[in-house]
């Protein structure tokens, strides 16, 4: 019969599983015997000397603790930088709210995106009848598209979920969007606005390719997405 070792000690097999069964059964088992808790001693986790069960135990507890203390930090992190965001998009809304007309909010989203979310680089792309109204006005940001276009064709994907999008674009999407800084462009966010993109989208550039990847909430973009299709709707 095959047998196994264990300092000293011979056991048969299956015997072990017995054992852990009975003390599982019977956990005062320590309690009643306490001699031989106190006569224990297990190998030490970083050490080749040995600890009692009960430092055992103490060391499991601190090992624990740690765990615990790292994912709490890991959620008041997540809970601060949400809380951050939450303000800018706050401060996004009121202003919108004050702009008196199309073209003002036009000029406000531009602000609130570089003076609030750092986003120096940014496209608003407004199709179709939703460009009207902004004759004359010769922005960076803003750019005016038959709804028909050719090239809004190839966000046609996009449209069709409806849902912001974030990471890598083809080369010539980003040279679309971001013109002669298309090259400094590492990662892209992209916001359809309306329904399915009706009204056209919003593009944010970032150097770092991290900063828009596609693993991140899209929740504020989408919310962003709203607050911009209502307030050119009720300046129609």
């Amino acid at each position: 019969m095959t047998i196994r070792e264990a300092r000293g000690v011979v056991t048969e097999p299956g015997e072990e599983e017995t054992i852990a069964a009975y003390l599982q059964a019977n956990p005062d088992f320590f309690e009643r015997h306490q001699p031989v808790l106190a006569r224990m001693r297990l190998p030490h986790a970083r050490s080749a000397s040995t600890i009692s069960l009960v430092e055992r135990q103490v060391e499991v507890l601190r090992e624990k603790n740690v765990e615990l203390e790292d994912r709490i930090a890991d959620f008041v992190r997540v809970a601060r930088a949400n809380d951050a965001l939450a303000e800018r998009i706050q401060r996004f809304t009121r202003r919108l709210l004050r702009a008196g007309s199309k073209i003002a909010i036009v000029q406000q989203i531009e602000a609130s995106l570089r003076e609030d979310f750092d986003a120096f680089h940014s496209t608003l792309i407004l199709a179709g009848d939703t460009g009207a109204g902004f004759a004359g006005v010769a922005e960076r940001f803003l750019r005016i598209l038959p709804a028909d276009d050719a090239q809004l064709r190839g966000f046609e994907g996009l449209f069709t979920s409806g849902k912001p999008r974030c990471g890598q674009v083809r080369d010539t999407q980003r040279e679309f969007l971001f013109g002669t800084d298309s090259a400094e462009i590492g990662s892209v966010a992209l916001v359809p606005l309306g329904d399915h993109g009706s009204l056209g989208l919003l593009a944010l550039g970032s150097h770092d390719r991290q900063r828009f990847h596609p693993g991140m909430s899209t929740e504020f973009l989408a919310r962003m997405s709203e607050l911009i299709a209502d307030a050119l709707a009720v300046r129609s």
